[in-house]
């Protein structure tokens, strides 16, 4: 199970001239569309005095949420090279916005693709990366002489506690990498012989 995934740590930006235009590439890490939809309004509102607010970001480790945008440039010149440049990265979790003030001289549209291209690819070169997993919380429910078990399994699988809750049982919820989701499971339901109840959070 591919779990893995590659952003960046913080924002990153970067800049370029051609021929007398400005590009101004910022990127930054966003975890869902409406996050990188907000960074790219707040991005078009610190530099609303430019030409173009070009963007691309891509979401999820499916690859399947991602959307870009020209905004005023030639179809295909400047959105699509950009989202180029996450995907030569092989980052996901990322939205670059690249700002472009007109120096006066059109670059034609290969000229912009390789202008667009680069701006972001500074950026995002600039940028420190960061390795990230899908995880899978789970709600498990056991009596309180299990507590060292639970909590012994919980160390060896790498597990996170999130939180927990006391009464006549314990309440705990665990949050596990996607790939080991079934390990951690198994082992539970082992070491405390079949005395736990688990199930997904908010199912």
């Amino acid at each position: 199970m591919n779990d893995e995934f590659t952003t960046i740590k913080s924002e990153a930006r970067a800049g370029t001239k051609v021929q007398g235009s400005r590009f101004i590439a910022t990127a930054l890490s966003v975890s869902t569309k409406a996050e990188a939809e907000q960074f790219l309004a707040g991005i078009r509102k610190e530099f609303r005095d430019a030409t173009h607010n070009c963007f691309a970001y891509r979401v999820g480790t499916d690859g399947m949420q991602f959307r870009f945008g020209d905004d005023g440039e030639p179809s295909g010149s400047a959105g699509k090279p950009i989202l180029a440049s996450i995907d030569k990265f092989k980052l996901t979790d990322i939205i670059v916005v690249v700002t472009r003030y007109f120096g006066g001289t059109k670059l034609g549209v290969g000229g912009l693709v390789r202008a667009y291209s680069d701006a972001a690819e500074q950026a995002l070169l600039k940028a420190e990366k960061l390795t990230k997993y899908e995880t899978e919380i789970i709600e498990a429910t056991f009596p309180h002489s299990h507590i060292s078990s639970v909590m012994h399994v919980v160390s060896k699988v790498g597990a996170k506690i999130v939180d927990t809750m006391y009464d006549e049982d314990v309440h705990a919820k665990l949050e596990i990498r996607l790939s080991k989701a079934g390990e951690l499971k198994s082992l539970l339901v082992n070491q405390t012989n079949g005395n736990i109840n688990l199930k997904p959070d908010g199912h």
